[in-house]
């Protein structure tokens, strides 16, 4: 999936009284199918409201978001979200997991959404890839932080995405874990032929993109370091 930004612009109010804040400004960029993009910054950079718009889960003050030719600022609300969830996979900094739901049912959920077969069976090769494989049956607040991670991974991956959106893909795993769900994640990016931006801290994991650039001042600068 191809995905092109437009002159972005995203400003918010702050908590007190005050001018509004740019957040994004006039940004661009731009993505072909099955490329990989990392992007760094500090905190409050504007990386997760950046994916944030991506995924229309926020919608820019001005500019255009279009994935394969597809305006998102002209679907109304059913119609995006029918479009996320066919087309983007998404993992979130904070996880987002359904308390209510096992680590199994989490994952297989975005595929009975979809109407797809098998969809249990599916989920369940998937975590057990991510090693949980003994984890299925846990809810969310019997699950470490890490793991927690992992299934949010899972559960982005399960759909086999066009276009993949991670907010820290590793940001709660050790080292080791951490090594080994990067290896799975771009194995599995590789193979679905998904388009992939990520936002990180992590250079060692920035690196393993095809291009790295830095959110700043509202703007991407491609990364020289």
């Amino acid at each position: 999936m191809s995905l092109k930004l437009e002159q972005l612009y995203k400003s918010f109010l702050p908590v007190r009284s005050g001018e509004p804040v740019e957040v994004i400004r006039g940004l661009n960029l731009e993505l072909n199918q099955g490329e990989t993009a990392a992007i760094i910054g500090q905190s409050g950079s504007g990386k997760s409201t950046l994916l944030s718009l991506i995924a229309g889960l926020d919608r820019p003050d001005r500019g255009q978001v279009i994935l394969n030719g597809q305006d998102l600022n002209l679907l109304g609300e059913r119609k995006l979200s029918g479009y996320r969830a066919e087309n983007l996979g998404i993992v979130f900094q904070q996880f987002h997991l359904l308390p209510h739901l096992s680590a199994l049912e989490n994952v297989a959920l975005p595929l009975e959404l979809l109407g797809k077969k098998q969809a249990k069976e599916q989920a369940e090769d998937l975590l057990s890839s991510v090693g949980l494989g003994d984890r299925l049956d846990h809810f969310p607040s019997h699950l470490s932080g890490g793991e927690c991670q992992r299934v949010a991974i899972a559960r982005a991956l399960v759909v086999k995405p066009k276009l993949l959106l991670a907010d820290e893909p590793t940001g709660n795993l050790d080292e080791h874990t951490g090594a080994i769900l990067t290896e799975l994640f771009f194995k599995l990016v590789a193979e679905h032929q998904s388009t992939l931006l990520l936002v990180t801290h992590n250079r060692s994991l920035a690196a393993q993109c095809a291009q790295t650039y830095q959110l700043k001042e509202g703007v991407l600068h491609v990364d020289m370091a």
